[in-house]
């Protein structure tokens, strides 16, 4: 509750009193004489500090200072548990054995590629020769490109070579190929019949079997005979491979005497 300080008597007044209730009981009319005199002001004395008295000689020699905190330590250093535990282990280095040297790797990856491109190449020769046979079926009827047939036993000496294809003078449409075939026995061959497969590398593929020709001619031991015959293919004249990229498979199937 907030109260007013009276100006003439310095006491408190409460807010609903607009005029201080002693000063106004004093100065009403008939109030005794000891109401209109001011109130004694207390004295004020001015204070002696007592006097300073020594103290007693003490019993005991003084105390040495106490010793200066410790420095800051870690709290894990105070810990019995941490003062414990081992120290760990130093690391270990790696053993110089451990590595292999520069020449050693360099001829590990050799090797590995090596046998990587023996396997491919081994890889390629193989369907190289399934598609050989594969075309050689479907292009060309042939006896000397179906395996299983009978050898004759002059397949071994009997070679043909020099193979070229040309246009007939007659007419166009007939290609004709031109041989030399060579007889390496000692032994006269009459009516020496056979069948020729010719395979040729071409710009869309390695090898494709180009077409094939029957011969039957008689040939002296150790001589050579060209011949001229009509040569069987698919292939136009401007499409058949040139004489450097040919290739010939022979059978020979007459005569079975031999």
């Amino acid at each position: 509750m907030f109260t007013w300080i009276c100006p003439q008597c310095g006491r408190e007044v409460p807010p609903s009193y607009n005029d201080c209730p002693d000063c106004a009981a004093k100065t009403a009319p008939g109030a005794p004489p000891e109401l209109l005199a001011p109130p004694p002001q207390p004295r004020m004395e001015a204070a002696t500090p007592p006097a300073f008295t020594p103290p007693p000689p003490a019993a005991f020699p003084p105390e040495p200072p106490p010793p200066p905190p410790p420095a800051f330590e870690p709290a894990h250093s105070q810990s019995p548990l941490f003062a414990a535990a081992p120290p760990p282990p130093p690391a270990q280095k790696q053993r110089a054995g451990a590595m292999l040297p520069t020449w050693a790797l360099a001829a590990l990856f050799a090797l590995a590629f090596l046998g990587v491109g023996l396997g491919v190449y081994a890889i390629a020769t193989r369907n190289r020769a399934s598609n050989r046979e594969a075309a050689a079926a479907t292009n060309v009827d042939s006896p000397a490109a179906k395996p299983g047939a009978k050898v004759n036993t002059l397949q071994k000496y009997v070679e043909v070579s020099g193979v070229r294809f040309s246009q007939d003078k007659q007419d166009k449409k007939v290609i004709n190929v031109s041989f030399v075939l060579i007889n390496h026995s000692d032994v006269d061959v009459d009516r020496l019949t056979g069948n020729v497969t010719v395979w040729g590398r071409t710009r869309n593929s390695e090898e494709d079997a180009v077409g094939t020709f029957a011969f039957m001619t008689s040939i002296p031991g150790t001589a050579s005979k060209e011949l001229v015959l009509p040569f069987n293919t698919k292939l136009r004249f401007i499409e058949l491979p040139d004489w450097q990229n040919i290739t010939v498979d022979v059978q020979i199937t007459g005569p079975a005497t031999y």
